[in-house]
């Protein structure tokens, strides 16, 4: 399954986003996420991926670059490592906006 298809199975599950609306290039807020529907993605990215994202603030404005963002944290898992003990990836070149706060 494509990164593509597995964040689609989130949006079509969680939130109900009909597929044809979910492209590449769609918006994510037109898709109904609020800032906290954001925010609750990105723990359902997590869950789903079996990766750990930065706390660093990144944009994710499209689907697309939802996509490109969990590919590159994907791409940062040292070889052989199981996916749920992935190193957690910088946010270098990707500005990110809804990010779970980091605790005090």
């Amino acid at each position: 399954m494509t990164t593509l298809e597995q964040l689609a199975k989130i949006l079509e599950e969680r939130y109900h986003v009909a597929p044809d609306r979910i492209t590449l290039d769609a918006p994510i807020e037109a898709l109904g996420l609020d800032s906290l529907g954001m925010t609750e993605l990105l723990f359902f990215i997590e869950e789903e991926f079996e990766i750990t994202l930065p706390y660093e603030p990144v944009s994710m404005r499209t689907v697309g670059d939802a996509v490109r963002y969990i590919d590159e944290v994907l791409a940062t898992r040292p070889a052989g490592a199981p996916r749920s003990e992935a190193a957690p990836a910088t946010a270098e070149g990707v500005p990110l906006q809804a990010s779970p706060e980091r605790p005090a």
